[in-house]
């Protein structure tokens, strides 16, 4: 087992985005209380949100977003749980996981509490093997190793920087698939993890997610939604296309799979489908321009990479709809917001190819 797997308490935060009372971490302080938290407040700044006694915690909203960001905090999403991105800039741990306060603690088949911190932390301590699929997914596992056949020179795997987990109950649909399937719950528990290949694009969820933040936390943006936006539902999506592109070109990996949150709460299918309804059109062209993005060499940190993508996003985005144009900007905005608010990660090549 990975060193420190349970601990790594002094170099995690935990991430959530609410507009609601926090009493959803009653169940999870088991796993959490050790953790600092950030909570970033969406919606009305005067709203007071309760927190359980016995965390640490940070909590940020609308008023100090401003103040710290000032101009730049107009790439900051509002009425939208993209703001949560905020949390991701302002930490200062290695460390990020990020969750939605109507996740709750879901049970292996044997009906033990999994603590999905702890899974997230071995996904991310264990290499990623994107360059040859291993049929017994993730070698690194117990009882698992490399299959017959499996080229030995890969065998060290690269740094995961990403590590995307999943939910039982209300499973993470788009709104005309929840039209049709109302009633439909995810009561498949899969005990396994595997590494997404090397340029191939996933749907990454934002509500079950860790991530490596000295490796990838500058292009985890989750752009521009909700409040004045043409669109929304699409934040952890495009946040995933850009980080998939940029670790595959900075040999990085990313992980899917274990561990498992229960999803307690189905959101509106027709407030949904509201906003994600340009989405839906959108991404069969924005995802061609994903699988064709092709990074220059020099671009060997995640701000490189994530400037020079903003550029590509302006040339080739703009003619599907002019807010791809402000995205562009924003993408900007954010790099520059992240490194005034983390000077050193400016100047050192974080995630920088070996």
């Amino acid at each position: 087992m990975p060193r420190g797997v349970a601990h790594l308490k002094d170099e995690l935060d935990i991430v959530i985005p609410t507009i609601r009372n926090l009493d959803f971490l009653e169940m999870w302080r088991p796993f959490f209380q050790p953790y600092h938290l950030i909570i970033v407040q969406d919606g009305d700044p005067t709203k007071t949100i309760k927190v359980p006694e016995g965390f640490d915690y940070e909590l940020y909203n609308r008023n100090d977003i401003n103040r710290i960001l000032g101009p730049k905090a107009s790439c900051i999403s509002f009425k939208d749980s993209a703001c949560r991105c905020f949390g991701y800039m302002v930490s200062k741990k290695k460390y990020i996981f990020t969750i939605d306060d109507d996740c709750f603690v879901a049970k292996d088949p044997s009906g033990k509490p999994i603590n999905a911190l702890e899974q997230h932390i071995k996904n991310l301590l264990c290499p990623s093997t994107p360059f040859f699929f291993n049929t017994l997914y993730d070698p690194f596992a117990d009882g698992a190793d490399f299959v017959r056949g499996y080229p030995f020179s890969l065998r060290e795997g690269v740094p995961t920087a990403v590590s995307h987990g999943l939910w039982l109950n209300i499973p993470d649909y788009d709104a005309p698939t929840q039209l049709v399937k109302p009633m439909e719950r995810n009561t498949r528990f899969v005990d396994a993890v595997l590494t997404i290949p090397k340029g191939t694009l996933f749907p990454m969820c934002g509500m079950n997610l860790a991530f490596d933040r000295d490796l990838i936390g500058p292009a985890m943006y989750f752009g521009l939604m909700g409040d004045g936006q043409p669109i929304g539902r699409y934040d952890d999506m495009w946040a995933g296309w850009c980080i998939k592109v940029i670790c595959d070109h900075l040999g990085l990996g990313v992980k899917t799979g274990l561990p498992y949150i229960f999803h307690s709460k189905a959101s509106n299918p027709f407030v949904n489908l509201r906003k994600e309804y340009k989405g839906i059109f959108w991404q069969e062209e924005i995802i061609p321009f994903f699988q064709s993005v092709s990074l220059p060499k020099d671009c060997t940190t995640v701000q490189k990479c994530y400037v020079e993508l903003s550029k590509m996003v302006k040339e080739k985005l703009t003619k599907v709809d002019p807010y791809f144009d402000k995205l562009a900007d924003a993408m900007v905005t954010w790099i520059d917001a992240w490194d005034e608010l983390n000077p050193t990660g400016a100047s050192a090549a974080n995630g920088e190819a070996k």
